[in-house]
C-alpha cells in the first residue's frame, strides 16, 4: 500500500487492533515517509528519537482548551518553567518513597479480587484502580471522589487521539469541563488549607497561572493512570499469550525489571505523538519546511529491526533494550519512573497471588491508537 493508504488503515478500527504489520510496511517506504505534502511520518528509531529531541520541532496545541496550557502542549521556555515546578514530585527519591504505599494498594486490590473469586476483569479490578489510586494520593484527590473518574477520563482521553468523531469531541469537551470545575474546587480549598500533596505544592509555588495549574492537574491525572493501566494490561496479555514467559516470570520475579522494559518496547501504552516544524530544517537527510506536520510512530520505532534484533519477538533479556516508549527530549514523560515502579511491583504480586493466571474469556481492545490498551481483560486462576 501507499503511505496515505497505510496511515488511513492505521487510523481505522482494524489498524488500531494490530498496528504492527502496518508499521512494518511503512518502514519499507523509508525512515521519514511523506504521506502528503506537508505531512511526514517518522518510522524508525533514529528518526523518532531525532524528531523528539530536536527543539526545532514543537509540540502542537491541544485539541481541547483545558490541556492547551499543560506541559503536553507547550514548548520551551514556558514548558521548561512549568515542568521544573512539577518535577520535584517525580524525582527518583520521591518516587522510591512511594514503593511501600504502592505495594499496600496493590495487595489490597488483589485481596478484593480473591475474595470475590474468579473470574475477574484485570482492567476494572486492578490495572485501572492501582495507578488511579497512586496518582490520586500523590495529587491529593480524596478517595470518595475517585469513583466517577473512569468514565469521565475515558471520554476526556480522546483529546489525546489524532482523530475523533463529533460525538466523541462533544463528550471530551463535557469531560474537560467536569475536570476543570472539579480541580478548580480542589485548588480553591488548598489555597485556604494546605495539605501534604502535589496540588498544595503547586498552589504554594504561586508561579503558575490558573489555566496552567488546572491544565496540568488534569494532564497529571489522565496521564498518571491511563498509560500505566495500559502498561499493566498489555503486559499481562503478552504473558498470557506466551505461557513459557508467564511461567518464567512467575518462577523468577527478580527478572521483573527486564520484563517491564520489554513490555514497554513490545506493545507500548502510547503509540505515537506529533510535532510541527517551527522553521525550515533537516531531519534524516531530508529538508523539512516550516509548518510541516510530523507524526512520530513510537510503536514502529520500538519494532525497528535496525535497532532491535528480531523486533517482533518478545525477548525480555535482549541486550541494549532501550525503547522510546516514554518519549525523548524536552517532553520525555515526567512520570516514567513512577510508571516503572508501579509495574515492577504489580507483576510479581499478580503472578504470586493469582497462580496459574489464564484468560477467562475474550479480551476487548479499546478502539484507540495513541493510548493502546484493553477495555476488559477477563482472567481466572487456581
Amino acid at each position: 500500500m501507499k503511505p496515505l493508504e497505510l496511515i488511513t488503515t492505521l487510523l481505522s478500527e482494524e489498524g488500531r487492533e494490530d498496528p504492527y504489520p502496518l508499521y512494518a510496511e511503512l518502514r519499507e517506504h523509508g525512515t521519514l515517509v511523506t504521506v502528503e505534502p506537508g505531512y511526514l511520518v517518522a518510522t524508525s528509531f533514529d528518526a523518532v528519537n531525532g524528531l523528539l529531541r530536536d527543539p526545532t520541532f514543537a509540540a502542537q496545541d491541544a485539541s481541547f482548551l483545558l490541556l492547551s496550557s499543560s506541559i503536553l502542549s507547550t514548548n520551551p521556555p514556558e514548558h521548561t518553567r512549568v515542568r521544573r515546578l512539577m518535577s520535584g514530585a517525580f524525582t527518583a527519591r520521591r518516587v522510591a518513597e512511594l514503593a511501600v504505599a504502592i505495594e499496600s494498594q496493590a495487595n489490597a486490590l488483589i485481596d478484593e479480587i480473591t475474595q470475590k473469586g474468579a473470574p475477574a476483569d484485570l482492567i476494572d479490578d486492578f490495572a485501572y484502580r492501582l495507578p488511579l489510586g497512586v496518582i490520586c494520593e500523590l495529587l491529593g484527590v480524596p478517595e470518595k471522589d475517585r469513583s466517577w473518574f473512569r468514565p469521565v477520563a475515558a471520554d476526556f482521553a480522546i483529546a489525546l487521539e489524532g482523530t475523533f468523531t463529533l460525538d466523541e469531541a462533544a463528550a471530551a469537551q463535557s469531560a474537560a469541563e467536569l475536570f476543570e470545575a472539579y480541580f478548580s474546587d480542589l485548588v480553591r480549598s488548598r489555597r485556604g488549607t494546605r495539605q501534604n500533596d502535589l496540588i498544595s505544592e503547586l498552589v504554594s509555588a504561586a508561579e503558575l497561572s490558573e489555566s496552567e495549574l488546572l491544565g496540568n492537574l488534569a494532564l497529571l491525572l489522565l496521564a498518571g493512570f491511563e498509560t500505566t493501566t495500559n502498561l499493566i494490561g498489555n503486559g499481562v496479555m503478552t504473558l498470557l499469550q506466551r505461557p513459557e514467559q508467564l511461567a518464567r516470570l512467575s518462577g523468577a520475579p527478580e527478572l521483573v525489571d527486564v520484563y517491564v522494559e520489554e513490555f514497554l518496547r513490545f506493545d507500548p501504552p502510547v503509540q505515537l505523538t506529533s510535532r510541527e516544524a517551527k522553521e525550515t530544517t533537516v531531519l534524516e537527510g531530508q529538508r523539512i519546511e516550516a509548518g510541516t506536520y510530523l507524526m512520530a510512530l513510537i510503536g514502529s520505532a520500538n519494532r525497528d529491526p535496525d535497532r532491535f534484533v528480531h523486533p517482533d519477538h518478545f525477548h525480555p533479556e535482549r541486550p541494549g533494550n532501550t525503547s522510546i516508549s516514554f518519549g525523548a527530549g524536552a517532553h520525555f514523560c515526567l512520570g516514567a519512573a513512577l510508571a516503572r515502579l508501579e509495574a515492577r511491583i504489580a507483576f510479581p504480586l499478580l503472578l504470586r497471588r493469582l497462580p496459574q493466571l489464564a484468560l477467562a474469556g475474550e479480551p476487548l481492545r479499546r478502539n484507540r491508537l495513541v493510548l493502546r490498551g484493553y477495555e476488559s481483560l477477563p482472567i481466572t486462576w487456581t
